[in-house]
């Protein structure tokens, strides 16, 4: 039975036909005319022609220039076709210039004159060539056709062709102008082939809780319509970039088992007046038909940005058309029952307040950065394709990775196996993993960035000051190791593990304060001058001082006052030029006593100073254990740095067990080939 033939129901398989498309059209028309010109013969000859009176055709005849006439009675003229060799003599030009036929074009009163004075020439010999006569006319139809029309349909065809690509680029080969106000959103029948659900999106328990409920209300509404509750319209998803805004939605598709309209909030905006609210207003047309069903808009500040509450700076632009019918669609004077809207932005203070407001966006879901237990079981995820040894712990990934999104988290686990598969590694190891925070936190190492051995030294004792500093201040971030090798931009750095507090108090701001300004603490002090090595310290310091004095009223002068903003149209400070020189002199007063006191302390421990400067010079990096060495023990231990210790105490073990382990074989290799040795020595005296 063939396949490809129907059944009597008209219901089996079908043969796959080619689309219909009108552009072989225009091709075959365009082709056709091409050759039926071109056929014809073109313009008649693209060789060089020039006028002449009927004495000069004369004059050129009697002097044996011609070599073929071509007479036309109908229009009462003649070409004479020019020898080669005499080219140069008629035209002034060479033949190369001229072209391969150049004629001299005359016009005639009698055909019989010119046809006895041409027999005359014959029988002179000075016309030795053959006459023709042709009665066709030069401008044919088909000529006038081309160069008349040819230009237009050339421009009717460039026309064509830029509305198609401005008006349907995203609707494939079928798009045209007329389809450029047609929604761009793609549509999934089955969330199910994204491939993804709530089980791969790790953490964020909060966040899928919440969205979580539009999907049991999409597979079972009874639930909650019978107690008289409504479903939400809409959610607005809201974080920092990366922390997986658009994950949460691609697996509300694959779970919700309804119809997902996914498109972008720059898919709405066109060159075009009226065309973004033309495809609002076909997105929600489709999903009615499609009903029950989920739009989701990513990155909806392109569209939903706050209205202009001054006419003069924008007024009524196409934006805020798109805008308006955006808000009309979602909850205007018509009905959308039973269709979702799911938004994402990380930008959500600059979306306009009626957007916001509960009947349009009744939630806003905040995905904010994961935690450290959410880090954990973010790694989980990503380290399940990733070969690993028995030293990655991911406890310890997850403590040295604070503040760091899911997308960031993502990067580590694949620039860890980058790495390792970089050094030719079977599986990737714990060290791979911190190479590869270090990578994306401070760059790439520059271990060929030529430096003085001044310049060696100068960044050794900045980097020292910082670790002593936060070595004796209560509250600083534990140390985890300090290097001088240029990685990035920074030629030294510090890395710490931080605790994640809750709260931050102001002593910790100002230990962590002095912290910083250790290193050009340091230079002042044991190097006798000062570099630009601390700009970005003292950028840090800066901020974090003006913060809290200005937001956090954490000021002797200023105190409980906060002049934080947030209006967008504000073009003046919330406070006056006297408060302003009161917070300056207030931030200038607190880094400085940081400063003294950073400088104080690096006196205190000046020797352990010295020693742990020449120790970064001399192995470029150093960890806690080799300033623990130096200093003593550190006299305010914290959970983290418990945490740290363990890690570090069981890393000692295992290297032990694994060199016992070393020893022990190594022993018994020898042991073997000791008793060979000795049956060796056994056979060779029975042979004596």
């Amino acid at each position: 039975m063939d396949k490809n033939k129907p059944n009597k129901n008209g219901n089996g398989p079908k043969m796959n036909m080619p689309k219909f498309n009108m552009n072989w059209i225009y091709a075959i028309a365009i082709l056709a005319l091409g050759l039926l010109y071109f056929s014809s013969g073109g313009p008649q000859n693209s060789s060089v022609s020039r006028t002449a009176t009927y004495s000069d055709f004369k004059s050129m005849i009697d002097h044996g220039y011609a070599s073929k006439i071509v007479i036309n009675k109908t229009q009462g003229n003649l070409k004479m076709y020019v020898k080669p060799e005499h080219i140069r003599d008629v035209f002034h030009q060479s033949a190369q210039q001229t072209g391969k036929d150049p004629y001299v074009e005359v016009e005639f009163g009698s055909i019989d004159q010119v046809e006895e004075y041409i027999n005359q020439a014959k029988e002179a010999k000075t016309f030795t060539g053959d006459y023709t006569f042709e009665n066709r006319k030069e401008n044919d139809f088909l000529n006038m056709i081309f160069y008349n029309m040819f230009p237009i349909l050339l421009l009717i065809a460039l026309w064509m062709f830029f509305m198609r690509r401005m008006g349907g680029g995203g609707m494939g080969a079928g798009g045209n102008v007329f389809s450029v106000g047609k929604s761009k959103a793609k549509m999934y029948e089955k969330g199910g082939d994204l491939g993804i659900t709530f089980k791969d999106v790790a953490g964020q328990a909060g966040a899928k809780q919440e969205i979580q409920e539009i999907v049991d209300f999409l597979k079972n509404p009874q639930k909650y319509t019978e107690l008289g509750g409504k479903i939400p319209k809409g959610a607005l998803l809201v974080g920092p970039p990366g922390t997986g805004k658009t994950l949460l939605a691609k697996a509300v598709a694959g779970e919700a088992g309804v119809p997902f309209f996914s498109m972008s909030g720059s898919d709405f905006v066109e060159m075009f007046v009226g065309v973004g609210a033309s495809r609002v207003r076909d997105l929600f047309q489709q999903a009615k038909t499609k009903s029950p069903c989920i739009i989701f808009i990513d990155e909806i500040d392109a569209v939903g940005r706050a209205r202009s509450k001054n006419p003069a700076m924008g007024g009524n632009d196409e934006r805020e058309n798109t805008l308006n019918a955006l808000l009309t669609e979602m909850d205007g004077f018509g009905t959308n029952s039973g269709v979702i809207i799911l938004a994402a932005t990380n930008r959500a203070d600059m979306l306009d307040s009626a957007l916001l407001r509960a009947g349009r966006f009744d939630r806003q879901i905040h995905v904010d950065l994961p935690d450290l237990n959410e880090r954990k079981e973010v790694f989980k995820v990503h380290l399940k394709p990733v070969k690993t040894d028995e030293s990655v712990d991911i406890d310890f990934l997850a403590r040295q990775t604070p503040g760091f999104s899911g997308a960031d988290i993502a990067n580590v686990c694949n620039e860890a196996a980058l790495i390792a598969a970089r050094h030719n590694s079977q599986t990737v190891k714990k060290q791979d993993f911190l190479d590869a925070v270090d990578r994306i936190i401070g760059g790439l190492e520059k271990k060929t960035k030529v430096m003085t051995e001044a310049e060696k030294r100068s960044i050794a004792i900045h980097e020292a000051g910082h670790a002593t500093i936060s070595w004796f201040t209560e509250f600083a971030n534990p140390l985890v190791k300090v290097s001088i090798v240029p990685r990035g931009q920074a030629l030294g750095a510090a890395w710490y593990l931080p605790e994640e507090r809750v709260l931050q108090t102001k002593e910790a701001m100002l230990d962590e304060m002095c912290s910083l300004l250790g290193g050009r603490a340091a230079e002042e002090l044991f190097v006798g001058h000062i570099s630009t090595g601390a700009m970005n310290d003292l950028e840090r310091t800066t901020k974090q001082a003006y913060g809290m004095i200005a937001f956090a009223g954490m000021s002797d002068k200023l105190p409980n006052l906060c002049y934080y903003n947030n209006a967008e149209y504000q073009f003046q400070k919330p406070y006056s030029e006297t408060t302003a020189k009161i917070m300056d002199d207030e931030v200038l007063r607190m880094i400085n006593e940081q400063y003294e006191r950073a400088k104080k302390i690096l006196t205190e421990h000046k020797e352990g100073h010295a020693q742990l400067a020449q120790l970064l010079i001399d192995r470029e990096v150093i960890f806690a254990e080799d300033v623990e060495k130096i200093f003593g023990k550190r006299p305010w231990t914290s959970r983290a740095e418990e945490l740290l210790e363990a890690q570090m105490k069981a890393d000692a073990e295992r290297m032990a067990e694994e060199r016992a382990r070393e020893l022990e074989a190594q022993k018994a290799e020898e042991t073997k080939s000791d008793a060979g040795d000795g049956e060796t020595k056994a056979d060779e005296s029975e042979d004596k």
